[in-house]
């Protein structure tokens, strides 16, 4: 090594030392070395080219990571979250996503955002593992009346509760259930006054918060006595797998044509597309199709899922 290439060497060692192990910034540098902020930033880059320094990150989500690029690369979203469920029982799931999808809120959420939120016990365990930092003006607000007539914590309106109590923000309640008995109970209960305007504060939302229901007999909507398995059975002959909010989506991802959708108090899949970023949270084997269908429709900007159901998206690519 020339005499020239050996003091240009020594620098580049001195530079990556105060840089990488000295915890110097570049201006730093650049004044104790007498040259310029610039010249330090390309001597760096020089010294990682020239294999002077090799940067390892320790990353115990490869796995997992591999799949959300897969997922991003193939239905055309925003991003993805998937989190390692192998090591869980079925009845720690709703919290494990709840924990994953909190710090995602966080760099999310938005001074005066309307946030719509669903129904439902993950986007419930969402709200309960929140922890409050400083966004002014939020308010939250109901995507659909409610499930059932039990005071369930998990209902939508409840759910908007729990997030605003979480948050110090505002929020609003649909007095209304998510499903009535006919078509023209449905019709008038969307023109009440009071019902219309928290329909409209969820329609100009900015962000909306939901999870992706499946379409069985163990479903929330059907559990709750919302829905009939009639109905259940009348919408898995049409082609559904899928529910969204106050629609049921078939497994391309298509809006089903359902006599009942008249009959539910609530935003449709449509009106969700207007809103622009839409989290979709779920997780299990249970979820599998409803989350394709989700994908598949590009109902959602944002997934948060588990591995299971992340590898069997992938699998069927």
């Amino acid at each position: 090594m020339s005499e020239s290439n050996q003091d240009r060497f020594r620098l580049l060692v001195k530079i990556c030392q105060l840089y990488y192990e000295d915890g110097l910034n570049q201006l730093d540098i650049a004044k104790r070395l007498g040259i310029s902020r610039p010249h330090v930033s390309r001597m760096l880059t020089a010294a990682k080219n020239e294999g002077i320094v090799r940067i390892s990150i320790h990353n115990p989500f490869s796995a997992e990571q591999e799949l959300e690029k897969l997922i991003i690369k193939n239905f055309g979203i925003q991003d993805a979250l998937v989190v390692d469920s192998s090591e869980i029982v079925s009845n720690q799931l709703h919290s494990l996503l709840g924990r994953a999808s909190s710090p995602l809120l966080e760099s999310t959420l938005k001074d005066g955002d309307i946030v719509g939120v669903m129904a439902g016990r993950t986007i419930g365990n969402v709200a309960e593992e929140l922890e409050y930092f400083t966004v002014d003006g939020l308010r939250f607000v109901p995507l659909v009346g409610g499930w059932g007539s039990d005071g369930e914590s998990w209902h939508a309106n409840s759910n908007a509760k729990a997030f605003a109590n979480k948050m110090k923000a505002k929020y609003s309640i649909i007095h209304a259930p998510a499903v009535v008995k006919n078509e023209e109970t449905g019709l008038l209960l969307r023109e009440e006054p009071e019902i219309a305007k928290v329909l409209k504060l969820a329609q100009n939302s900015r962000l909306a918060i939901v999870s992706i229901g499946e379409l069985s007999e163990q479903a929330t909507m059907v559990t709750s006595g919302s829905f009939h398995p009639d109905d259940v059975a009348t919408l898995k002959e049409r082609g559904a797998v899928a529910n969204l909010c106050a629609s049921f989506l078939d497994r391309n991802g298509e809006v089903i044509d359902f006599p009942g959708t008249n009959r539910m108090i609530g935003l449709t899949a449509q009106e969700l597309r207007g809103i622009p970023t839409v989290i979709g949270i779920a997780g299990g084997t249970e979820k599998v199709e409803s989350v394709k269908a989700a994908l598949r429709g590009k109902w959602i900007d944002i997934l948060v899922t588990d591995t299971v159901v992340a590898r069997e998206i992938v699998s069927s690519l």
